[in-house]
């Protein structure tokens, strides 16, 4: 009878402590492993996304300085191939709008290889002086330098430009500007690189002494925050601009990259760029991302966000024809692109950010 009542009272506390935790409860995770898995996710996004973005431009765009370096009046296989290099340093940058914080901000990078329009009176004035064209000159005026300078002397303003029409002192702008480009792709990547400026250690360290950030989530919060503002301008910017800009309707001149049209693969990059931090992975390499913060508080908007995300991507690559073609003859599939787009950025605004916001 004395073990009978031992076990049977055994029984009963272990029905009491199972009832405690119920299958109806949310579950709930130790804190420190929570904080483990914010400082991987901060860990892996800070080195092996978003530094890793930038050393892939930072190469890229040396292949497009040397590229630049052998162009000559009517060699048009050299200009052929640096096209192809500018599209290809092109990509990560856009690849990277996802993380606008740290260096590309405070120390006017994006300014100096990004602005749109360029400035053709600026651009002329320098062609016609007695200067020598150097990559100092150019630091004078960001809107005269660039991705966006160099794409208007490798296409031309109609697209349609051929090396016979480039004359010396166009070459040797162009060599300055490659120059200057891949010196401000260097100033990036070593901004972020931990031996260098290493500011990829303000997440890695977030909440510690030295640390611009007072808390892993505060981290994480700009992380979240950053494909917020990716998706806004794209959706609210770099589309609705060109499609509504002139009271409603197409205004060509608006649109970015379009002297290469380059500009469909611009915007799905951009969402790349989300998709990248949200997962965790670049280039091949698997981490975590903030997907996985995600899917241990709320699996469905998990799935939503990654639906989202392939959904935006899709219609914007599904665009018939050129970005300047379709936002005169094909609107209603702009619209529809522009509505995925708007679409994600509704989910990352109104629930990713305050799931970020809000965790423990």
């Amino acid at each position: 009878m004395k073990k009978s009542l031992l076990f049977f009272t055994f029984i009963a506390i272990m029905h009491f402590v199972f009832m405690g935790c119920s299958d109806n409860d949310a579950p709930v995770d130790n804190p420190i492993n929570n904080d483990g898995l914010y400082s991987r996710v901060l860990k892996d996004l800070s080195l092996d996304v978003i530094t890793a973005t930038y050393n892939q431009l930072y190469t890229n765009s040396i292949s497009l300085e040397e590229a630049a370096n052998v162009m000559t009046v009517g060699d048009e296989a050299a200009l052929e191939n640096a096209k192809n290099k500018w599209q290809s340093t092109r990509a990560p940058w856009e690849e990277f709008e996802g993380f606008l914080y740290g260096p590309v901000d405070t120390q006017g990078i994006d300014p100096a290889m990004d602005s749109w329009p360029v400035d053709l009176n600026a651009i002329n004035n320098i062609l016609n002086s007695d200067n020598p064209i150097t990559q100092a000159l150019l630091e004078s005026n960001n809107e005269a330098r660039g991705f966006h300078t160099l794409e208007y002397f490798f296409w031309g303003l109609n697209g349609e430009k051929t090396a016979s029409q480039l004359t010396p002192r166009e070459i040797e702008y162009i060599k300055a500007a490659a120059s200057d480009l891949r010196s401000k792709t260097e100033q990036l990547y070593f901004g972020w690189l931990p031996s260098q400026g290493n500011f990829a250690a303000n997440f890695i360290n977030a909440g510690e002494n030295g640390s611009v950030y007072t808390s892993k989530i505060n981290a994480l919060s700009e992380i979240a925050e950053g494909i917020s503002i990716i998706a806004d301008e794209v959706a609210n910017g770099k589309i609705e601009e060109p499609l509504n800009g002139n009271n409603g309707g197409p205004k060509p001149q608006a649109e970015e990259s379009r002297f290469s049209n380059n500009s469909k693969a611009d915007f799905a990059n951009n969402i790349r760029s989300i998709e990248h931090i949200y997962l965790g992975k670049y280039n091949g390499v698997q981490g975590s991302g903030l997907s996985n913060i995600v899917s241990g508080v709320n699996p469905s908007l998990d799935g939503e966000i990654k639906t989202a995300i392939a959904d935006a991507v899709n219609a914007i690559e599904a665009i018939p024809g050129t970005f300047t073609e379709a936002i005169e003859n094909n609107r209603s599939e702009v619209e529809f692109a522009q509505s995925k787009v708007l679409a994600l950025l509704g989910k990352l605004q109104s629930q990713l950010e305050p799931l970020i916001s809000n965790l423990n």
